[in-house]
């Protein structure tokens, strides 16, 4: 595999679970994805660690789900991988919210998490 190839392979290993935890809307899985001293920015003040991450998610509403596009990839170390997506997060009650969203991960012993998470508004 290429680097590229590989980035994107390891994005989608970590993003599909995330994605498949959010979906189901389940906080504390979601934090999982997570180092232990992530730091977290969704559209609100920011946290540091998994409980952050985990309140977070909880304070979502029900019927929640997101869609992601990885747009770019870069390796700046072997044991990290950068990556900018675009994500729509749809709700049952609201307009679909369109964010772009970087994301820096982490390889541990046991495979790969997020250490950074952050979503911003354009427009």
């Amino acid at each position: 595999m290429n680097s590229a190839t590989d980035s994107e392979a390891i994005l989608r290993g970590v993003l599909d679970r995330w994605k498949a935890a959010v979906d189901a809307h389940e906080p504390q899985l979601v934090a999982s994805h997570f180092t232990e001293d992530a730091i977290f920015q969704g559209l609100h003040p920011y946290s540091v660690g998994r409980q952050g991450v985990a309140d977070y998610y909880e304070s979502q509403p029900l019927g929640m789900t997101a869609e992601y596009r990885i747009l770019e990839t870069r390796r700046p170390a072997a044991d990290l991988v950068l990556g900018y997506l675009g994500v729509d997060f749809s709700f049952t009650d609201r307009p679909t919210l369109g964010v772009c969203l970087g994301v820096l991960l982490r390889r541990a012993e046991d495979g790969w998490y997020i250490s950074h998470y952050q979503v911003s508004r354009l427009g």
